[in-house]
């Protein structure tokens, strides 16, 4: 999910700005803001990857005074009635400019754009950037934050990574690779093979102290543990959950 956040002095386009991200499922909206300092403590307080940014937000500020006062700022789209901004808004590295009433088709540009440059930063550093993690296999890239993320297991050189509610894709990265991106807690690694995501844990089955069965939200069917695993995670969770 993309965490959107809408900055605009006039509610109605707030709201229209909702209406036309609501036909887009990929796009969460955390939250929106009205001035320069509600903008500001909503950043700081949602994190958003993306915000939706208009130029003029009353008396104490701008779109462009928002950003000077950010050391890291989100991604930004500017939105906004007035066509003469567009080129200072580039020049802040904006990912796009979209003028109001904003249409649909424009808007999906904007957002496949979005999503293209984001695989373009992720490819190319390898690392987590605005909170997502870029998945690459020959054929594609899968753009997926953390939280989608279920479990990793080891193969050699390879590591599958269980994204919820997704095929698992193969990935020529390491586990310590993404032990080291990944944010600990949430993610337990069980021994050299398994990573998973305490978050999604929802059942625990030892019959025995030989092996365990975990059963994770987002993957179909239950991922089995050997002795070394199962007593690493007698170790991390409580003892009544298992």
């Amino acid at each position: 999910m993309l965490r959107t956040l809408i900055v605009d002095d006039e509610r109605l386009a707030r709201q229209a700005m909702r209406r036309l991200l609501a036909a887009h499922p990929s796009v969460e909206i955390v939250g929106e803001a009205e001035t320069l300092d509600e903008a500001i403590a909503a950043i700081e307080r949602t994190d958003p990857q993306l915000v939706f940014l208009d130029i003029e937000l009353g008396s104490r500020g701008d779109g462009f005074d928002l950003l000077a006062r950010l050391a890291r700022p989100p991604l930004i789209v500017f939105v906004t009635a007035y066509a003469e901004y567009a080129v200072d808004a580039f020049a802040v590295s904006a990912v796009d400019y979209l003028l109001k009433p904003v249409e649909p088709e424009r808007l999906a540009e904007t957002l496949a754009r979005v999503e293209q440059h984001m695989i373009r930063v992720l490819a190319s550093s390898g690392q987590t950037v605005q909170g997502m993690i870029a998945l690459r296999t020959p054929k594609q890239i899968v753009l997926a934050a953390p939280s989608e993320i279920a479990a990793l297991r080891a193969d050699g050189d390879f590591t599958h990574v269980y994204v919820a509610d997704q095929p698992a894709v193969m990935i020529l990265r390491t586990l310590g690779h993404f032990e080291s991106l990944l944010p600990s807690p949430p993610f337990l690694r069980l021994g050299r093979s398994l990573i998973i995501n305490r978050d999604r844990l929802r059942k625990i089955e030892a019959p025995s102290r030989a092996g365990a069965r975990i059963v994770l939200q987002g993957i179909t069917g239950p991922l089995e543990l050997g002795r070394a695993a199962t007593a690493r995670l007698r170790e991390l969770v409580s003892p009544d959950e298992i």
